[in-house]
């Protein structure tokens, strides 16, 4: 879950300072009484058995063999070694105290996280392709930060996932208990961008196992691999390799056609591909005849080519796929 805090490391780094620097006090308020002080050896106190000291004393363990007997030194003992001791006990104890309340703080806030999270999306892989799907997803405003959860195996891309506000889950999306951590089981649809054609395959097989309803797209490099994300339960798949080869090979006759479909899959400005309802005053009409350019219509599901004889006529409870302008203040509203 995302919540900004200081590093475990620098966090114990600190604490352990502290105990040094009780330790090191007491050892220097012992070492300038040390003749207050009486040793079984009868031998006096050298610095080592001012360590010696002040190590079993802060601990509480006290075994005995070295005791204050002036005045002075018993003063002393009280007013500042047992202050010291319970600085050096309170940073110890408090240390394992934290850990523990962290550790179920965090579990408590998963646990009503997973309790109240319906239809929101799975993200597998937080790499090039999961951060591009990720940045739609917001630039299009259809999912806020915390209803996007991301899953894998790298922390730094966990790091950079959890300073956009999204939720994280450290783990493989092969597994089925870390699936679970993230809620696919209630998710809407599920966004399978690893790195790896055979990872995308049984990341896709486990999560139409614990979720036969969620829409899943996947991601793969190599066409052939299509077939087995099908197979596996993916509703879409995307080749990645495919669809950028075929891009650079225009890019070298029609550079012009890339840069519009570059402009149609950037939601910031320009035009962009978006969907929306039929409205009332539009049914029986053409889609061709609309004011806006409509590329295709879903019906019961199904996508139709605007040119298609099915959809000469709109109906009641289609969705129009078209192009809609977006200028940068529209978006930053």
């Amino acid at each position: 879950m995302p919540e900004p805090s200081i590093s475990p490391l620098r966090s114990i780094l600190r604490r352990i300072g502290g105990a040094l620097v009780a330790l090191l006090a007491t050892v220097l308020i012992v070492y300038a009484d040390r003749t207050g002080y009486r040793d079984a050896n009868g031998d006096g106190l050298s610095l080592l058995d001012c360590f010696y000291y002040s190590v079993v004393s802060l601990s509480t363990t006290g075994y005995g063999d070295i005791t204050p007997v002036t005045a002075a030194a018993r003063l002393v003992n009280v007013l500042m070694i047992t202050p010291l001791r319970v600085l050096f006990l309170v940073v110890l104890v408090g240390t394992t105290l934290e850990v523990l309340t962290e550790r179920s703080r965090q579990a408590f806030r998963i646990q009503k996280w997973r309790s109240r999270v319906r239809d929101h999306v799975v993200v597998v892989g937080f790499g090039t392709k999961g951060r591009s799907a990720v940045k739609t997803l917001l630039g299009d405003e259809t999912v806020e930060p915390n209803r996007i959860v991301v899953v894998d195996t790298d922390q730094q891309a966990l790091n950079a996932a959890t300073a956009l506000g999204l939720v994280t889950v450290h783990g493989s999306a092969t597994r089925s208990d870390v699936l679970r951590v993230a809620g696919v089981q209630r998710a809407r649809a599920v966004v399978v961008a690893t790195n790896r054609d055979d990872s995308a395959v049984l990341a896709t097989l486990t999560a139409r196992e614990l979720a036969p309803k969620a829409h899943i797209v996947a991601s793969v490099r190599e066409a052939e691999n299509v077939h087995l994300l099908k197979q596996s339960g993916a509703d879409q798949v995307v080749v990645s390799s495919e669809t950028a080869g075929r891009l650079l090979g225009l890019a070298t006759s029609t550079p012009a056609v890339v840069d519009v479909v570059e402009d149609l899959l950037t939601p910031e400005s320009g035009l962009a591909i978006a969907e929306r309802p039929v409205e009332p005053a539009e049914e029986g009409g053409s889609p061709r005849h609309l004011s806006d350019i409509v590329l295709g219509v879903v019906r019961d599901g199904t996508l139709h080519r605007v040119d298609s004889p099915l959809v000469d006529a709109i109906e009641s409870g289609d969705r129009l796929l078209y192009v809609r302008k977006v200028t940068p203040v529209e978006h930053a509203e």
